[in-house]
């Protein structure tokens, strides 16, 4: 995946933690870490950037915060080592937090290890890395690999279509990828999270001819009311991150109405995708509180219960912490 950029502005103040603790079940630490960037100008008044934040700076924030578990996922092969490493040295958390995680190649990963070199809808053109001199197959093998040998991955995933970011071959090429974690994650008996970026009803499509897991979720969904009862209805999860709090998202607040409350999930997707009124920071599970609340606000629940709610549902997608 990309890595983003620091900006002016450096990482938030704490927030005010949660009344119970929650998962942030989509996460990326290795790009968290990447972004290198200073505190805020109140924790760091020399302008230096001192005090940059190691891993168990963000997870101790993170603890502080009411996060108790997070899903580290690694979606290319680079950060599917890398989440290994982590969650094989610290079994039992880190800094208060509690680490399982999940591995897959990204779709957008995936068309690039296929060598697979055509400009797609987002207009950029495509760059190899040194990580995809390994072919796809060989990619796909690394991730079996890990999923069957790491009793801390609980998921497949995030796997998936992105049509903006692929043209016609490179979707085929996702088409094939997706498919095989599909079938590794019934294999393997593990959740599998879904990236749908522009592709609602292909990705539909796959599920219904290939059949889903049995713990399906949505990463991030995007979808609107009608995508999301269609999805509780075959008993799959949405997870809802930082875009359910934008202005302009009531259709996706629409969407976390129409389903039922143990149908919901909550994600950073750190770094990205940081909850208003902090959008356009660097993010990190210490802020899935500006995300909960809101949750909590549109579903009219207070925000303790919303909190167990979540923990319970989040347990049962990915097994105990």
């Amino acid at each position: 995946m990309s890595r983003l950029r620091g900006r002016e502005r450096g990482w938030p103040a704490d927030p005010e933690p949660l009344p119970s603790p929650v998962w942030d079940n989509h996460t990326h630490l290795e790009s968290v870490l990447a972004f290198d960037v200073p505190d805020d100008a109140a924790d760091d008044p020399s302008g230096t950037g001192a005090g940059r934040r190691t891993l168990d700076d963000h997870l101790a924030r993170a603890a502080a915060a009411g996060v108790a578990t997070v899903v580290q996922v690694g979606c290319d092969v680079d950060a599917i080592a890398w989440t290994d490493a982590l969650l094989r040295t610290h079994p039992d958390g880190l800094a208060g937090v509690r680490l399982l995680g999940a591995v897959a190649i990204h779709p957008n990963e995936a068309v690039l290890h296929a060598k697979v070199l055509e400009v797609a809808p987002d207009g950029l053109e495509p760059a190899l890395d040194p990580r995809h001199d390994v072919d796809l197959d060989a990619a796909l093998a690394r991730v079996a690999d890990v999923a069957r040998g790491n009793p801390r991955v609980r998921a497949v995933g995030e796997t998936g279509l992105d049509h903006f970011r692929a043209g016609p071959r490179g979707r085929e090429v996702q088409v094939e990828a997706f498919r095989a974690h599909v079938a590794l994650a019934k294999e393997l008996g593990l959740a599998l999270q879904i990236h749908d970026r522009d592709a609602h009803a292909a990705v539909l499509d796959v599920l219904e001819r290939d059949g889903a897991p049995e713990r399906t979720v949505f990463h991030c969904f995007s979808g609107d009311a009608a995508m999301a009862r269609l999805c509780a209805d075959r008993g799959w999860y949405l997870s809802f991150a930082g875009p359910v709090t934008f202005g302009a998202n009531d259709e996706l607040r629409a969407a976390l109405r129409a389903v039922p409350l143990d149908r919901v999930l909550v994600e950073t997707d750190a770094p990205y995708l940081t909850a208003h009124p902090l959008r356009g920071r660097p993010n990190a599970p210490y802020l899935l509180g500006l995300t909960v609340r809101r949750v909590a606000a549109e579903r009219g629940v207070g925000l303790d219960e919303l909190c167990r709610t979540l923990s319970a549902t989040s347990e049962a997608v990915y097994g105990p912490a």
